[in-house]
């Protein structure tokens, strides 16, 4: 088991440009110290530099540093496009074995609207829409009900106000560490 009955687990998924990364840092940014950052493309691409793949080493230290901050008492949001093929039975392991209350939420945003969110990160220039498209899984959701799906409509600020209220986290003080 990790992590305590008081932790709150999130786990945000979906596409490339759907949003994951902006409501992760806005959860953080309300809620202040306490609440552990896990983001896929950091500990994917900037620790490992490893490509997503089945079976990837990136895959167990996601599990690993998710668990660590769990079992140290910090609250966590785990984003990332997390594939269900790929990572759907780390994430229902780590769901079954945390303690506290888990939330999942899957973004969706339409292929369309993707690319034109894409177009404005910068790094647009290295990545084409046919690799967005080679990329994009209309909504990969993990089995058993598991996720909540939020739609492109939702606005950041309506997106992290839903977050905060329904994992309990808009009710929990921040953690002086």
């Amino acid at each position: 088991m990790v992590g305590s009955q008081e932790t709150r687990l999130v786990v945000l998924r979906g596409n490339s440009a759907s949003g994951k990364s902006s409501v992760a840092a806005a959860l953080r940014e309300r809620f202040g110290r306490g609440l552990a950052l896990v983001a896929q493309d950091n500990l994917r691409r900037v620790v490992l530099r490893e490509r997503d793949r089945p079976g990837a080493a990136n895959i167990g230290l996601i599990d690993t540093v998710a668990r660590y901050a769990l079992g140290a008492g910090y609250h966590v949001v785990l984003e990332g496009i997390l594939y269900a093929d790929r990572y759907g039975d780390m994430l229902a392991r780590l769901r079954a074995e945390h303690r506290g209350a888990t939330h999942g939420y899957y973004l969706h945003v339409p292929f369309g609207e993707t690319v034109a969110r894409h177009a404005t990160k910068p790094i647009a220039s290295e990545v084409d829409e046919t690799d967005l498209r080679d990329w994009y899984r209309e909504l990969d959701l993990l089995p058993g009900g598991a996720e909540t799906v939020i739609g492109a409509d939702s606005s950041l600020e309506e997106t992290v106000a839903r977050i905060l209220r329904e994992t309990g986290l808009a009710d929990l003080p921040e953690v002086d560490r």
